[in-house]
């Protein structure tokens, strides 16, 4: 998260998970490649990582997200006046309201 908070619910710790086990499921795959260990050829195995992708996308939609910190916007500082909006646009000759 971009300020520094980090949570630690079911959910995210599961989703923090994703890109390690992508890694190791190609590692795996290139190695039975290479290793020529039976008839695991990447060419018709890598299916298996969208498969584990989708496994861990499951496990984070049904994982418990009790104690989940959303990342919040910086809050303006004390003193800062806020933001005005931007004037009302006038209508120009060429516009339909400038008629």
């Amino acid at each position: 998260m971009s300020n520094g908070v980090q949570c630690h619910c079911h959910s995210c710790t599961v989703r923090g998970l994703m890109w390690p086990a992508v890694l190791i499921t190609l590692g795996v795959l290139f190695l039975l490649d290479r290793a020529h260990v039976g008839p695991f050829y990447f060419s018709h195995t890598w299916p298996v990582v969208l498969v584990v992708m989708g496994l861990i996308q499951l496990a984070c939609s049904v994982a418990s997200r009790e104690g989940h910190v959303d990342a919040t916007p910086p809050s303006i500082p004390p003193g800062v006046p806020p933001v005005a909006p931007p004037p009302a646009s006038t209508p120009t000759p060429l516009s339909p309201e400038g008629r």
